[in-house]
């Protein structure tokens, strides 16, 4: 693992660097917000990786970290680099990237499942779990190639010069062939997950019917420390909980061997990033010398393998699939909206996702400020609670990114100037209310600041949705010592 140098930030760099964002429409100001959003990073920057907020989460979350870097790289892109080298350190010998690295120095209780919990050198030992640093045993979204890659861009010489590339693509190799060889648990070419805190969107109503087959762990046997840091009515339920906490248990005991537990589900989201991601080891291969068709072939058929098993052309979206039943899940989430962001995806599905984004159930730049993260509809929505209604920052730079790849240049703008309003005026919350954006879960947290970042200085261009034109913003903000 490659750790940079100590990292200080410096007001007046920052200034300049603030200087040239683009401009963020009625926010207070583009140099205002960029200064308070890389005071967030700062502020949550442990010295090898950044929290996603000093409360709630004091660990290292993987997709949490490949978001952070995509902003990072607007301020320091040395530090982009070590925030994914500290990650791709704890990788298990299997090539899962486990979804939270631990801080040996936070106390035990400070978060749960906390590492006693996971058990992860002794448990993960047949699976290659790290010995000297502990990690939960399951994974999160496969984000970190289209991370490197755009962190690459943010200044290629300096990339070049350390051998970043090089050095995180055999890592990003042994996640996706993890993913693909041990994961495709229905038999049909997709990913599935195996607990519903992979798929990133834990608590989201597409999880209910699966979950419902699921014995929960006695309510006696843990204690949820997320309730120390929120209202119970916006988090999950103790039912829920319980359940999450059975299929963790039940995945640990066995030595975390994947395709034995009750829960399996193919989801649109995490496939469509891990084809996105597949497009840009493609391109980290060809930086390297080696050849991208391969990689760029097999991202086409996960595309085409994505259509054929999650699409609904009924209903204009994906919906997950329950691998145990067989049976789509029939459930509208942002989940089923993200393969927007993939270039090979039919014209006319990506044209019908763009009409079910703006409809009644999302409301688009209709009736909600940011695209909610589940069915406006939908007798489980609610604007408050985790992942069943509200906006999160993400997922709206996900689909911002995918709109504009497809042409919707209006509403990409519309969607990215709504973005860094509600950021702007929410503290850069973790989530918000998505007809209000009144801020809800922690204030200050990273990824929030990360990609209002990414926002004001990425031109993003449509033709090129891995970043090619991407302007070489890696000044400023902090200076190395």
């Amino acid at each position: 693992m490659v750790r940079s140098e100590p990292d200080v930030y410096d007001p007046a760099s920052a200034v300049r660097t603030a200087g040239q964002a683009r401009t963020a429409g009625p926010v207070r100001s583009a140099a205002s917000l960029h200064l308070r959003a890389a005071r967030v990073l700062e502020d949550n920057w442990t010295g090898a990786s950044t929290v996603p907020s000093r409360g709630l989460y004091p660990h290292q979350w993987s997709w949490d970290s490949a978001f952070i870097s995509i902003g990072l790289r607007h301020l320091s892109p040395l530090r982009a680099q070590t925030e994914l080298d500290t990650l791709l350190g704890a990788q298990w010998g299997d090539g899962r990237i486990p979804h939270i690295v631990f801080n040996p120095s936070v106390p035990l209780d400070a978060y749960f499942p906390s590492p006693d919990f996971w058990r992860s050198s002794t448990a993960g030992r047949a699976a290659g779990a790290p010995r000297t640093v502990q990690t939960s045993g399951i994974v999160q979204p496969p984000v970190h190639a289209l991370a490197a890659w755009l962190v690459h861009l943010s200044d290629p010489g300096l990339s070049r010069s350390r051998g970043f590339l090089s050095r995180v693509y055999p890592h990003l190799a042994a996640w996706h062939r993890y993913l693909l060889h041990r994961r495709d648990l229905g038999g049909g070419g997709l990913v599935s997950v195996v607990h519903p805190w992979e798929q990133g969107m834990d608590n989201s109503p597409t999880w209910d019917e699966p979950l419902s087959r699921v014995t929960p762990a006695p309510a006696r046997s843990f204690r949820r420390a997320d309730l120390d840091h929120g209202a119970a009515e916006d988090r999950p339920t103790d039912l829920d909980y319980g359940r999450y906490v059975r299929l963790a248990t039940d995945y640990r005991d066995g030595e975390y061997a994947d395709g034995r537990g009750e829960f399996a589900v193919e989801d649109p989201a995490f496939n469509a990033l891990l084809i996105a991601s597949e497009h840009a080891l493609a391109r980290i291969a060809c930086e390297l010398g080696a050849a991208g068709t391969a990689r760029h072939t097999r991202a086409e058929r996960l595309t085409a393998a994505l259509v054929d098993r999650l699409w609904d052309p009924a209903e204009g979206m994906f919906f997950c699939r329950d691998v145990r039943t067989g049976d789509l899940v029939p459930e509208r989430s942002v989940a089923g909206l993200i393969p927007l962001l993939l270039p090979a995806l039919p014209r006319d599905i990506a044209a019908a996702l763009v009409g079910t984004a703006c409809g009644p159930h999302f409301g688009l730049g209709d009736t909600t400020r940011l695209v909610p993260s589940y069915d406006l509809t939908g007798e489980a929505f609610d604007p408050h609670r985790y992942w069943r209604g509200p906006a999160w920052f993400n997922t709206n730079w996900l689909l911002e990114r995918g709109l504009r790849l497809h042409g919707e240049r209006g509403r990409a703008d519309a969607l990215r100037d709504a973005a860094l309003r509600t950021a702007d005026a929410s503290g850069f919350a973790e989530y918000v209310d998505p007809y209000t954006g009144e801020a809800c879960g922690a204030l200050g947290f990273s990824w929030t600041a990360a990609l209002a970042l990414d926002l004001l200085h990425e031109p993003h261009e449509p033709d090129e949705p891995l970043g090619h034109d991407v302007s070489p913003m890696g000044i400023g903000t902090f200076r190395h010592e």
